[in-house]
């Protein structure tokens, strides 16, 4: 929250210095797909499935460190959801096939909670986040399914929409303030879709198209834009769309490595693309929401992982 000084302080009648503040929510635009203090990466695959969470600061170029554990080993889970105070990895492939909604604190280092269920045991699903729920929408093998479970209470979700196609899975996942966007997917479409956050029972939309088709993407969201990374194994390309209206990606730059199968996270400033096949790797990718220009190496993951899910705090 932002807040703003509405007039000069004063000392009223009894001595006392009296200062009146307005709140001002639309000074600073944000969302819970943006932090500023740290970066999280949950799951994936190695050699063998992994249940660990790491974390890397924004607020200095580093590697991350080991922080927890999810609560099942799991990759191709959710493009993970972030409150202000714990992270979720939704989903995902063991195997079997899980429904799980795990959550994991921000305030402090440890092993996840078991605190919901999805609609259906899924993998490759988008998440994406308001400021009071997470969504998921898509899946594997066959799941249009868009769905949302509270930050407020440990619940499960519940069905409020459908994306553009049943076989649709692994899209890069955006957030603004009012939507969420899935764009790309598996299937090597280029379609950017969107749904409301405000209105349930809304099917998503087809808005824009990305430059290209590609395959498992990675998403990250400033205050403005949509961008997506990565998408095949030798595919570079950074891309990004806005928000504020209906419309095609652009190219903006390049990662230090292509390579997809990555997770994203953002900070209220850069994109980060961690992780990832080619073959499988620990890079940690930034690049700027403020310029547009090609990303750096800034750090490694603990290991070289592929299919690992993103968050931030």
């Amino acid at each position: 929250m932002v807040y703003r000084v509405n007039r000069d302080p004063v000392i009223d009648q009894n001595g006392v210095l009296r200062v009146d503040i307005l709140r001002a929510e639309n000074l600073f635009s944000s969302t819970q797909a943006m932090g500023s203090v740290s970066g999280y990466s949950s799951g994936g695959y190695t050699s063998t499935w992994v249940t660990t969470v790491s974390k890397f600061p924004f607020s200095v170029d580093a590697n991350s460190t080991n922080v927890g554990n999810l609560t099942q080993a799991r990759a191709m889970g959710s493009v993970g959801c972030s409150s202000n105070t714990s992270g979720y990895s939704m989903a995902g492939n063991a195997p079997p096939t899980s429904n799980t909604i795990d959550k994991f604190p921000f305030s402090s280092d440890g092993t996840a909670t078991d605190v919901g269920n999805l609609t259906a045991a899924s993998y490759g699903v988008s998440g994406q986040s308001s400021d009071t729920h997470g969504y998921g929408s898509g899946g594997g093998p066959v799941n249009n399914t868009i769905e949302r479970f509270p930050f407020a209470v440990d619940a499960n979700a519940t069905d409020v929409g459908d994306t553009l196609a049943q076989n649709s899975y692994f899209h890069a996942t955006q957030s603004s303030t009012t939507h969420g966007y899935a764009s790309g997917d598996n299937t090597a479409v280029n379609v950017i879709q969107k749904f409301p956050f405000a209105v349930s029972n809304t099917n998503s939309t087809d808005v824009g198209d990305l430059l290209t088709t590609l395959g498992i993407q990675t998403g990250q969201s400033s205050s403005t834009h949509g961008y997506v990374t990565s998408g095949n194994p030798n595919s570079n390309v950074i891309q990004k769309f806005t928000f504020a209206a209906d419309a095609n990606a652009t190219d903006v730059g390049d990662l230090a490595l292509g390579r997809d199968r990555a997770a994203g996270q953002s900070s209220t400033t850069h994109g980060y693309t961690s992780g990832g096949r080619n073959p499988v790797v620990n890079n940690i990718d930034k690049h700027s929401f403020t310029t547009d220009a090609n990303a750096t190496d800034v750090g490694d993951l603990t290991a070289a992982v592929q299919y690992p899910m993103g968050q931030q705090v």
